[in-house]
This record gives C-alpha cells, structure tokens and sequence, in this order.
C-alpha cells in the first residue's frame, strides 16, 4: 500500500475540524428573545416567592415585638428575647394556659385518627388491588365516589349520627371522623397496584405462606413510602380541621384551631368590640400561630425522611 493511500485514509477516518464562524456562534448565544422569557420568568419567580416567603419572615419576628413595635417599627426588624419571654408568660398565662390544653387536644384528636386510619387504610387498599373477592369492583368504586363527596356536605349527617350514639362531646366524635379518610384507601391501592409485584406475592404463597403473612412480612416493608404518605396527609388534614371539631366539641377540649378563633375574639385589633379583663395582643396571637405550626413542621420532616428510607428500601436488584 503506498504512502498517498495511507494518508487519504487517515484523512477519511479522521473526525471533522469543529466548525467555526457564524453557524457555530449561533447554538451557543442567547437571543434577545430568550433574555425576555428568562426575565420574565425570573420576575414571576421572585414574586411567588416574596408573595409566600415575607409574610412568614414576618410572621417569625413578630413575637419578639410589642405590640407598638409590631405596628410602628420596620416590618422585618428584630425585637428582643427578652419581649419574646414576656410573650410566652403572656401566652401561658391566658386563660390559665389553656393554650396547652389545646395543643393536646390536637394530638389526641390527630394521632388517635391517625392510627385507625393506617389500620384500617393500608389493608383495605392492599386487598382492593392485590385479592381477588366479591364485590372488589364495587367496593372500589364506592371509594372513589365517597372521595368526590365535599366534606362539609358529611357534617350533618356525622353530627346526626354521634347525636344518636351519645358521643358529641366525647374526643371519640372527633377521632371517628377524622379516621374517615377514604383518600387513604385510594393510595395505598394505586401503590400495591403498581409498586408490588404479584409474581412475589404469589411465589410467598407457593411456599406456603398465609394471605395475612404475605400482607405482613412482605407487602408492609415494601409499603413503607405509602404509609408515610398517608399518614403525613392524614395528620395535617386533621390537625388543620377547625369545622369539624367546632361543631363536635366545645369548652377546653376544643383543638388548638378552634382554639386559635377563640383567641381572636379577646384581639382589640380584630375586635373592637371587646371587653373585659383579659387581652390578647398581636405579638401573642403570632407567637401562638406558631406553635400551632411547628406540630405539622415537625411531622413534615419526620415523615419525609421516612418517606426516603422506605423508597430506597424497597429497591430490589433484578
């Protein structure tokens, strides 16, 4: 082979010189055009944020206000710890600390509702996707009927129902609703439906094992993210109720929500009406909103963390 025809091969087989002038230029440079979407985009972007992100700023300094500073100084100017414990001692003596009676109550009501429901929930959805039954098809379309119902429309007949059993008053008539949580059933069966495989079930059940061990050694550790999820979903559903609870208790076993509209009746700035010895100002009411809060922050991250330990859990290599 001659050298000319080496060469010409190698010239073949080599890769072409990167291209260069104004067609290169062009894939790289940003149009005048993209530089409006970016900043328009940009704009809405810091808006949501500062339309969501200050009033909560705001909302975190307050307590550590008086009530004159939180209406006369700069918005986002930091108070003292030293008014902040005056606060606290004003919030505790409200009332006699009622204030954590509430937030019991609300823990009671929200965790006591929210171990009926994994009981109830996580089963019924397993079986709704993975057992095969009478009246499966039916059962599940009832679900999601029941899901479309709005629940201030399930008020009055719930209130109906406990006014016969005896119970309103009773924490049972804020925990029996609250358990009612047909959106549960709903994603735990979307979950066993396309998170768990049957083949593995059905291998369990070769082996000899019985419906109830295949649903407890096997379906539950792999179920872990969808039990977080409800449950996170069921706990600040609960914990934020306020109709419910105001019409099935009264008195000190009324939860921190309806405890919070309480609180702003004795507000002068929310009613200039009022009258009488005892005043709530707005820094306590603040400091207030946030311990009312900080419950679900809690549960927020509790459960996320969960949620990610039982998704890479789960993984199975094939």
């Amino acid at each position: 082979m001659s050298d000319t025809q080496t060469t010409s091969r190698r010239q073949l087989s080599a890769p072409p010189p990167p291209a260069t002038g104004p067609r290169s230029r062009r894939g790289t440079e940003t149009t005048p055009r993209q530089w409006i979407a970016r900043a328009f985009v940009a704009a809405v972007l810091i808006g949501f944020a500062a339309f969501f992100i200050l009033p909560i700023i705001w909302l975190i300094l307050s307590p550590t206000k008086t009530a004159r500073e939180l209406l006369l100084s700069a918005p986002f100017s930091i108070g003292s710890l030293d008014q902040l414990a005056a606060n606290w001692n004003s919030l505790m003596a409200f009332q006699d600390g009622i204030f954590l009676t509430w937030l019991g109550n609300s823990t009671l009501y929200s965790f006591g509702a929210l171990v009926i429901t994994l009981i109830v929930s996580i089963p019924a959805g397993y079986a709704l996707a993975l057992v095969e039954f009478r009246g499966r098809r039916v059962l599940l379309l009832t679900t999601l009927i029941v899901m479309l119902v709005p629940n201030t429309a399930l008020v009055l007949p719930i209130f109906l129902e406990l006014s016969a059993l005896r119970l309103l008053g009773t924490p049972l008539a804020v925990i029996l609703p609250f358990s009612f949580f047909p959106f549960g059933v709903y994603l735990t069966y979307i979950y066993f439906s396309t998170a768990v495989s049957k083949d593995l079930l059905n291998a369990a059940r070769i082996d000899g094992a019985g419906e109830l061990r295949v649903f407890a050694q096997i379906a539950m550790p792999l179920a872990t993210p969808v039990i977080a999820l409800v449950g996170f979903f069921n706990f600040v559903g609960n914990w934020n109720n306020y109709f419910l609870p105001f019409l099935m208790v009264g008195g000190d076993k009324v939860p921190v929500q309806v405890g919070l509209a309480n609180m702003l009746s004795v507000v002068p700035q929310f009613n200039p009406t009022t009258s009488g010895s005892v005043v709530i100002e707005l820094p306590t009411l603040a400091l207030a909103t946030l311990l009312s809060v900080a419950p679900v922050l809690l549960i927020f991250l509790f459960s996320q963390r969960f949620l990610v330990e039982g998704m890479t859990a789960g993984g199975t290599k094939e």
